[in-house]
Formats: C-alpha cells, structure tokens, sequence
C-alpha cells in the first residue's frame, strides 16, 4: 500500500471516532473516496456508482442513510480534520487569519431547506438559492474551513411546517449571517484555534456590533466596509458632553452639531492629496504580480457614536483607488497596530481571496454544492465530508486541478459490459449491414417490426393512405 493510501486510511479511521457507531465505517469510507475520485458528479448515486458498479443499490442505500439520516455531529467531524491538517497547514507557516466568508448554493425548487430569493456570490445576483456561512483559518501558503452553517432565512425560520419537513432543530432559531460567523469565531476560541486577524467582507465589516464584539475578544480584523460608512477624519472627535448647568443629570453624551460632523469615507478618501496613494504589490497572480494604488489614515468609526459616553477609539482606514478608476473602488477598518506598515494592511486585506479558491475547489472538484437531498442534515453532513475531503488534500499538499494532478484513491475496476444505471443503451446503426458490432446488426430497431395501421374509419370507400407507426 503507497504512503498517501495508509495515511488515507489513517485519516479516516480518525473522522470513524467521530461519526461514531462502527457501522458508520464503510459508508464514511466509501462516501470520502467518492468525493476524492474524479468524477463531474459527486452526488451519492453516482458516487456509489464510481465506487461499487456491482452493487450500486446496497450502496446508495447505505451512503444516503449515513449521510441523510444518520446521527453523527458535523461540529465533530470537522474538529477531527482540523486536528489532522492544521498541523500540516501550521508546518509552512503560523496561522495569519480567521477568514469570515459565505457562498451561494442556486436551488431550482423551494423545498430544499433555506432556500429563498437571496443574494448568490456564484451568480454575482439574486436568486433562488441557499447560502451557508464558514469560518476558515489560513497563512500565505494554505487555507481550511473549520466550521460552516447554513443561514436559515426568517421566513423558514418561522414556519413551523417547512422546517418539521426539512429537519432543522429546534433550537435553530434565526440569526443574521454576522451573528453565525460572531457563533462560529467563539466556539473556536473554546476550542483553542491558533489566532488570526480576522478578515471579512463589506456584508460584515459593516456591522458595528460585529466589529465591537471581535475587539471585546482581543482579535484584531481588516474587514471591508461600503463607501456610505462614516468616520471622523485624522484629527477630529465628537464633542464632548454638554457643560453641567446644575440641574438635572450630568450630560454624559458625545455630540455632533450641523458644523461638527462625521464624513463617508467616499468622502474622505476623495479628500486626500494624491501623494497619500501608494502602489504596492502583494502577490503573483496568473497574469502576472497584482498590484494597486493605496493609502491608510487614522480615523475614529462614528456610526451610532452620539450614544457613547466617549468616542470610538482609532483604527486604520485603507483606501483601495486603481489608477485607471475615476474612484475608489474598496474601503477596509482595521485594528492593527498604529505602527502597521501599509504593506501588512494590504496583504491581510487581499488574504481573504484565499477563500474564494477554497470555494471553487470544494464545489468544482470536491463536491460541496452537489448533495440532492432537502434536509438540514444531509446538508451539514454533505458539507462537512466535502471540507474533510479538502482537508486530507491540504495535508497532504496534493495539489488540485488546474495547479496540477492530484493523488486519488484507488476505486474498483468496472467489470467488462458494465453499464450504469439509467445509461441509454447503444443503438445499432440505419443500416445493420454496415455495422461493425454484429451482435448490435442483428438488433432490429422496434420500428423495424411495427405493423401497417389505417387511420380512417371503417368503411371509407375513398383512396386509402397506409401510415407506419414508430
């Protein structure tokens, strides 16, 4: 047996601890290698098609229990790849961030559980889709998702029937997208994850309660933001509370007034000279090295602020504007030191990218967005055997296509004629004579053997017209 063999072995009996009963083995073995083979089709017919072509039935019916009705913890799972890759992610590097993402699953129907009309980054729309939020730890040379959940709209939330059908638990109620990912960054506080900076997108950054509760847990962020937030520019602060008049309470609120007020940062960032903007590369891409024009100033966040006792303490705004944009494109806060380069702001900003290729492999080439069922289980179990598939690639630095061919476990060889189900049969050629395959030419087509049929009524006396069935 070669080396990635016995350590897939490995692998797996480690996830068997975790999903429990012994009797779970075969199909979490099975149903691992089937997301591992090649394949455009990572659904479990066709992986159980891939894997066992003699007894495709017996194992259908045991993947779509383990993964669609079994009780095992995907929570549990996905401790357990954690344990095996980090190690191996952490051997080429320190851990750098907490990369705060979600993706986009376009769904036909609206049966499937949390689908709704929504935004889908797949389809850069609206659309009928589910979405399912992650949490992922990553350096400079690899990245893996610990955690992931789907987001279950208010409208599923509160309907008692759809979710009785689907599945969810009882006690998943609705929470907004930020409030799963704050769900996700505690639970691996708990569990002792090697921290990172905490790197999301605008639908995030721009959540003040999401920022305050990241700086609450000591963990410093470069998140996106729209052009709409505000700020106080380098220099300026709220007013400070009302003088006390004596009488009443002491006035205890920072103020704003028409002349003393917050700017957007779309403002500000038009504002700065063009000697503040700096290009700075930060890695290579596949059309060469991807750089841009920045610049970083200090500046107090403000939203909500005419309700503290004191203002927001400082942070960086950095301020993506390409030289050939009339604008700036991009708007990150940041709570790095106060002596972070300009370069270590934009490398952890353009970090997050590495999600977007984590996406693109797991659902390409892994599987993640092909489980057919409807239930809130099968889903998070789907997903989970997905990111476990991933996590043993990323191990075992096995790269995945279009980087190169990666290491696939050993599936049995279909035996001779096999055909799978559903697949057409071959059919002969117009003329038998001329087939090459005797054992086709002596097939007749089924129109070949039809009987004549007349399509007028009995008794007409008019010309008749003999029409041939097929």
């Amino acid at each position: 047996m070669g080396t990635n063999e016995s350590r897939f072995r490995a692998f797996v009996e480690g996830l068997s601890e975790a999903v429990g009963h012994a009797d779970r083995d075969e199909p979490l073995r099975a149903y691992c290698m089937g997301l591992l083979l090649p394949g455009e089709r990572k659904s479990v017919e066709p992986m159980a098609a891939r894997l066992e072509p003699r007894r495709v039935g017996a194992l259908h019916q045991a993947m779509h229990h383990f993964v669609a009705k079994a009780p095992w913890s995907e929570e549990a799972v996905l401790a357990a790849v954690r344990s095996w890759a980090l190690p191996a992610i952490e051997a080429r590097g320190a851990v750098r961030a907490w990369i705060v993402d979600d993706t986009g699953f376009p769904k036909k129907g609206k049966h499937s559980v949390g689908v709704a009309r929504q935004y889908c980054g797949q389809l850069g729309k609206q659309d009928n889709c589910q979405v399912a939020v992650s949490l992922s730890v990553a350096n400079d040379a690899a990245s893996l998702p610990i955690a992931f959940r789907l987001y279950l709209p208010e409208e599923w939330a509160a309907d008692r029937s759809r979710r009785r059908k689907a599945g969810v638990p009882e006690e998943v109620v609705f929470r907004t997208k930020p409030e799963i990912a704050l769900a996700q960054i505690e639970a691996a506080l708990r569990a002792g994850v090697p921290r990172g900076v905490v790197l999301a997108d605008a639908a995030y950054g721009n959540d003040t309660s999401f920022r305050d509760r990241l700086t609450a847990w000591g963990l410093p962020y470069v998140v996106g933001i729209q052009s709409s937030c505000t700020v106080w520019p380098p220099g300026a602060e709220p007013l400070p509370p009302k003088r006390y008049g004596g009488m009443g309470r002491p006035p205890k609120l920072v103020r704003r007034d028409a002349q003393h007020r917050p700017v957007t940062v779309k403002e500000l960032a038009m504002s700065l000279p063009s000697s503040r903007y700096r290009r700075v590369a930060w890695r290579e891409g596949s059309a060469g090295t991807l750089r841009s024009r920045f610049a970083a100033v200090r500046v107090r966040p403000a939203h909500r602020d005419m309700w503290r006792a004191a203002p927001r303490a400082e942070e960086w705004l950095l301020i993506e504007w390409p030289a050939d944009e009339k604008e700036p494109t991009k708007y990150f806060l940041s709570t790095l030191p106060a002596a972070a380069p300009l370069r270590t702001l934009v490398d952890l900003a353009k970090l997050r990218w590495r999600i977007e290729r984590d996406y693109q492999d797991l659902k390409q080439e892994l599987g993640l967005g092909h489980y057919e069922g409807r239930g809130w289980r099968g889903f998070h179990h789907h997903a989970a055997l997905s990111i476990a598939a991933y996590g043993f690639l990323v191990s075992e630095r096995s790269p995945i296509p279009p980087s190169g061919a990666r290491w696939h476990p050993k599936a049995p060889r279909p035996p001779k004629g096999f055909r799978p189900r559903g697949a057409p049969r071959e059919a002969g050629t117009p003329r038998p004579q001329l087939d090459r395959d005797a054992a086709l030419a002596d097939r007749r087509p089924a129109h070949c053997d039809a009987r004549a049929m007349s399509v007028l009524p009995p008794g007409y006396a008019g010309p008749v017209t003999i029409f041939m069935t097929q």
